[in-house]
């Protein structure tokens, strides 16, 4: 079993820049694909981009391609969400979720075993 939790969100004007941490605990952090998913006020909840297990591939929603960037340290069992040009629309609640699948496989949120409260990111225009 997987806990993972949220930091790092907050409030930056457009243009700018923040980077989300997703804190795993458990033993078990690199048997994981780990995915970034978000919900705007309104909206479901939209795939943003996952990990795979080792860190080497990563897969990205075309909303966020070129500006998101998602990293993991398995030896810190942590993952990040570098978010760059940031913008209005970018405005959700941020989650971060394990899942036990391929990362390839792991776009729909119901791959997902495991997930985060959520950490909220306002983008002001």
């Amino acid at each position: 079993q997987v806990q993972v939790a949220e930091s790092g969100g907050g409030l930056v004007q457009a243009g700018g820049s923040l980077r989300l941490s997703c804190a795993a605990s458990g033993r078990s952090f690199s048997n994981y694909a780990m995915g970034w998913f978000r919900q705007a006020p309104g909206k479901e909840r939209e795939f943003v981009g996952v990990i795979s297990r080792s860190g080497a591939f990563a897969d990205y929603a075309d909303s966020v391609k070129g500006r998101f960037t998602i990293s993991r340290d398995n030896a810190k069992n942590t993952m990040y969400l570098q978010m760059n040009s940031l913008k209005p629309e970018d405005t959700a609640v941020y989650y971060c979720a394990a899942s036990s699948n391929n990362y390839a496989y792991a776009h729909p949120a119901s791959a997902y075993n495991y997930w985060g409260q959520g950490a909220r990111v306002t983008v002001s225009s």
